[in-house]
């Protein structure tokens, strides 16, 4: 559960809450921990998910004074919502200043994620990085939570009331459009996010909370060029696998944008990219992932 003073000190909108909250692992034994999984609609447990959860118990075993600068991950099998997941840890290493840790997560006696981080003492060295691609200031945009709104009698049922709640990433697309009617256009897709709400002051929260984030909309750049889309059914998608790597430090309660791009999709899979900039133009983190994008047929009237 999260911390008692964290509460005291800044309270939370419940959305935000109820995600700090499901983000914290409970410690079974020195290298065994379990999460509880929320529900964004999905027929499954969310990927993003299993990723923070996954690196908030690996940084648990980690020392103070080094923080994540990579991981990565591989989907296995499709998370219950319904189970609790078990995360067992393992301490690959501790190095004079790099300690990796490997995870793997755990429902009904089977893997269903495998995951690998490694963590850095700060040093300081030599420094470049990518310049932030020219997008709209996220003030004025619409949220991804309210267009979904406004065709919610075209959604599933299970994601009705998801959409009735308040949502506790606002994510805001550059250059929306009709999540059931998507155009043909380039493969790229830029967005802002942050968290609803002021966060505690926890840099590894931060962190899983971005790892959490950067699972929402990433292959939407891979399906743009076919106009295909996970809303209308035509195309079946699941993250395969997701790499990340923390450059600079960063907040989650403040606007991040969501650079993506996907440079090839090749046998059912779209390879995707993904760079994340303050809105001053810091990049901290960067992303990439596989996922299945595999062609569905139009359903039938019955």
């Amino acid at each position: 559960m999260v911390r008692a003073d964290w509460c005291i000190i800044s309270p939370m909108k419940p959305q935000v809450q109820e995600l700090v909250e499901m983000l914290q692992v409970e410690q079974l034994e020195n290298n065994l921990f379990r999460g509880i999984s929320g529900d964004i609609g999905s027929p499954r447990v969310f990927g993003g998910q299993v990723l923070g959860q996954a690196l908030m118990a690996a940084a648990l075993t980690v020392e103070p004074g080094r923080s994540v600068h990579s991981l990565h991950a591989y989907f296995l099998r499709p998370g219950d919502k319904a189970a609790k997941i078990v995360y067992d840890v393992e301490r690959i290493r501790d190095g004079g200043s790099f300690t990796t840790r490997r995870v793997v997560a755990i429902q009904h006696g089977h893997p269903i994620f495998n995951f690998a981080a490694s963590f850095h003492v700060k040093e300081e060295g030599p420094q470049h990085q990518a310049v932030m691609p020219q997008v709209p200031p996220p003030d004025g945009l619409i949220s991804v939570h309210e267009l979904r709104r406004k065709h919610i009698d075209r959604l599933p049922e299970r994601m009705r009331a998801v959409l009735h709640a308040e949502t506790a990433i606002d994510i805001r697309q550059c250059d929306p459009f009709d999540p059931f009617d998507p155009p043909v256009r380039g493969p790229l897709n830029n967005s802002w996010f942050r968290a609803s709400d002021r966060l505690p002051d926890d840099p590894v929260l931060h962190q899983a909370m971005l790892a959490y984030s950067s699972d929402f909309g990433l292959l939407h750049a891979a399906l743009l060029p076919h106009g295909l889309s996970f809303m209308n059914g035509s195309v079946q998608g699941v993250s395969l696998d997701h790499a990340m790597w923390f450059h600079d430090s960063f907040r989650m309660d403040e606007w991040l944008l969501y650079a993506t791009d996907s440079p090839a999709a090749h046998g059912a899979r779209g390879f995707c990219r993904g760079s994340l900039f303050t809105q001053d133009g810091r990049l901290v983190a960067s992303v990439a992932q596989e996922g299945l994008m595999r062609p569905q047929p139009p359903k039938t009237q019955a």
